[in-house]
């Protein structure tokens, strides 16, 4: 009877000892709370390309001519200033036109005539002035839109004169600086999206030192593509050629004349001439003219030389329906309306 006894009371243990155990725990079945999400961000666009400047070829693939500013349009602000120049783009240039030479120092600058006389209150050689006596100047001493180059009109139709100098205030959005002579550089920097076309003042010997110091700035400006360079001195044109010979040229009076008079042919890689509709009083826009261009594939730049009668709307509208692929403008608003 032992055994079942302790079967008994070890039964009894084991019972007691379940049920005072704590019921095991439910397993959780309930899922987490979702987490919120960010939203992703949307991928930046891409950056517009920056405009670069306008190439020469690239111009002379346009279906319409260029309104190449003559020295910014020399008729309509004073000559070869910043202030000119920028009217000129605002107007609807495509090409800046320009003529450079050097002073005392080595300064590259744009200007046309040797001396100072024309456009300044000073006399005398632009290369006997350094730079910095070159630009305290008044450039726009002469000007006048009723008469250019005149130096006998009433004091009152110079209209800019004294800005350099701080005797009158600048146009709004313009400084004295916009009135002086400025240096090449001073001018492509300005318009870093525009071409041109630079003539070279001087002639042999003096036109080589301009032409060196001319390839020079291209090169450090990186304006090979953008730039077409000129002179009437075929020496100095080829001394340039020498030295830049990657740089578009159009050819100088001597082998011009020798291909309109006896069709020797263009030497070099030209493609642009520029030519005045009438050299020494001899027509230079004539039928035969024309027929040479087109057998030879080129296109014509042309600069009239008569401000009283070409420089005006009507005439650039004849250059153009006669073939011309761009005309150098003294007013350059009106060559904008005769590609109206």
């Amino acid at each position: 009877m032992a055994r079942p006894l302790l079967a008994v009371l070890a039964l009894l243990a084991f019972t007691g000892c379940t049920q005072d155990a704590p019921e095991p725990r439910a397993v959780a079945t309930a899922t987490a709370a979702p987490q919120p999400t960010s939203t992703p961000e949307p991928p930046a666009p891409t950056p517009e390309p920056a405009p670069q400047r306008a190439t020469i070829s690239d111009l002379l693939e346009r279906p319409f001519p260029l309104n190449i500013a003559h020295a910014g349009g020399d008729l309509a602000a004073p000559h070869s200033t910043l202030y000119a120049y920028d009217q000129a783009v605002k107007e609807g240039a495509t090409v800046l036109e320009l003529d450079v030479q050097l002073t005392a120092d080595g300064a590259l600058v744009v200007q046309h005539d040797d001396t100072v006389d024309k456009t300044t209150e000073a006399t005398g050689p632009v290369d006997e002035l350094t730079l910095a006596e070159l630009q305290t100047l008044d450039n726009a001493y002469w000007f006048s839109p009723k008469c250019w180059p005149c130096q006998d009109r009433d004091p009152s139709e110079y209209i800019w004169r004294g800005v350099r100098t701080g005797d009158i205030p600048p146009p709004d959005g313009y400084t004295a600086d916009d009135f002086r002579v400025p240096t090449f550089r001073e001018v492509v920097e300005r318009f870093p999206l525009m071409a041109f076309d630079v003539e070279i003042k001087g002639s042999y010997p003096e036109g080589f030192a301009v032409a060196a110091v001319l390839a020079d700035e291209i090169e450090a400006l990186d304006l090979t593509d953008s730039v077409i360079v000129v002179s009437f001195d075929d020496a100095v044109l080829s001394a340039f050629e020498f030295i830049a010979p990657e740089v578009e040229t159009s050819p100088g009076t001597a082998e011009l004349t020798a291909w309109f008079l006896t069709d020797t042919p263009l030497e070099g890689d030209h493609r642009v001439l520029q030519v005045p509709p009438e050299f020494d009083g001899v027509p230079v826009l004539t039928p035969l003219f024309w027929e040479k261009v087109e057998r030879d594939g080129l296109f014509v730049w042309v600069w009239p030389n008569d401000a009283s009668t070409q420089e005006n709307t009507a005439f650039y509208q004849q250059l153009i329906a006669q073939g011309a692929q761009g005309v150098i403008a003294g007013r350059p608003n009106e060559m904008a309306a005769a590609l109206l």
